[in-house]
């Protein structure tokens, strides 16, 4: 690396944290029903840890999609950051709260983080914020395209990811928002890699450049839905690997496989394999398509 390199990758870094300062301040101003730092330090409330955490890390992840690209001059890729990252923020808010609104809708988040420290929704939380960081990153990706074309791959993506989490959701042998709202975090945990996952495989399907609108949208719908149908196959593949012999539902949830007495509580560390699983399947399908 050059010199010059080094000192444009300074200034590239010193606007990559001034827009993720003005994410952090947007999300202070949309959540002030607390206090991060009361939560945090005078609370020990690791709920909001884990939502908040998902927010900064989908932050990250959707500022970089109007990071990576090539240059087009110091001052044309700093009007770029400019401008698409602070449309990457507003995206990430309002698919934080979309999410929240349709993936959570049967109970009170703020309840479940403020009154209850359930860290299953701090995880679920989590999940949806990089999820849909994910989905930003390859909106705003590429070159050829527009402000009007990443908006559309955006909230094409809201919907497939959306969509897939309610396939998700009706799949299960077991009631997901019971399970979460009766603090279980294994439940969260699992749900939390397998939005990740999704959002994971529908973003890398956005990514790239912009060709026509015909070309894009059809190569995106394809590789988004042959991927999020594969998803739970290579899952499946995945943790009888890892797994082999275990029913990771009954894991989970903590009940025999006839549902009806409860043996233990529910298994958090297989919940985190069962979340590997998702997320390393969405990474195999996107190697190999």
């Amino acid at each position: 690396m050059t010199i010059d390199g080094l000192i444009l990758g300074i200034i590239y870094f010193i606007a990559f944290f001034i827009l993720f300062f003005v994410g952090k301040i947007c999300y202070n101003l949309l959540h002030r029903e607390f206090n991060l730092n009361i939560e945090l330090v005078e609370k020990d409330n690791p709920a909001v840890s884990l939502a908040v955490t998902g927010y900064y890390a989908g932050l990250i992840i959707a500022l970089g999609g109007a990071l990576v690209g090539p240059s087009h001059g110091l001052l044309n890729d700093l009007m770029d950051l400019t401008r698409y990252g602070l449309l990457s923020i507003i995206l990430l808010n309002l698919s934080t709260f979309i999410c929240d609104w349709i993936i959570l809708y049967q109970f009170k988040i703020k309840d479940e983080l403020l009154r209850d420290r359930n860290q299953g929704t701090g995880a679920v939380l989590l999940g949806t914020s990089v999820a849909s960081g994910f989905v930003i990153h390859g909106a705003v990706s590429g070159v050829g395209g527009g402000m009007d074309t990443a908006v559309v791959f955006w909230a094409m993506g809201q919907i497939l990811l959306l969509a897939a989490s309610k396939v998700y959701n009706f799949i299960l042998p077991f009631d997901l928002h019971a399970e979460i709202e009766k603090d279980n975090v294994a439940a969260g945990v699992s749900f939390c890699g397998a939005l990740i996952a999704m959002g994971t495989v529908v973003g890398l399907a956005a990514e790239g450049d912009f060709i026509s609108w015909t070309e894009n949208i059809t190569t995106f719908v394809t590789y988004a839905i042959t991927g999020l149908v594969s998803l739970p196959l290579i899952r499946m593949l995945t943790d009888a690997l890892l797994m082999p012999g275990v029913k990771l539902s009954d894991e989970i949830t903590g009940f025999r496989k006839d549902k009806s007495i409860e043996t233990r509580g529910p298994n958090i560390g297989a919940a985190y394999i069962e979340a590997f699983s998702y997320i390393a399947g969405a990474f195999i399908i996107f190697w190999c398509i």
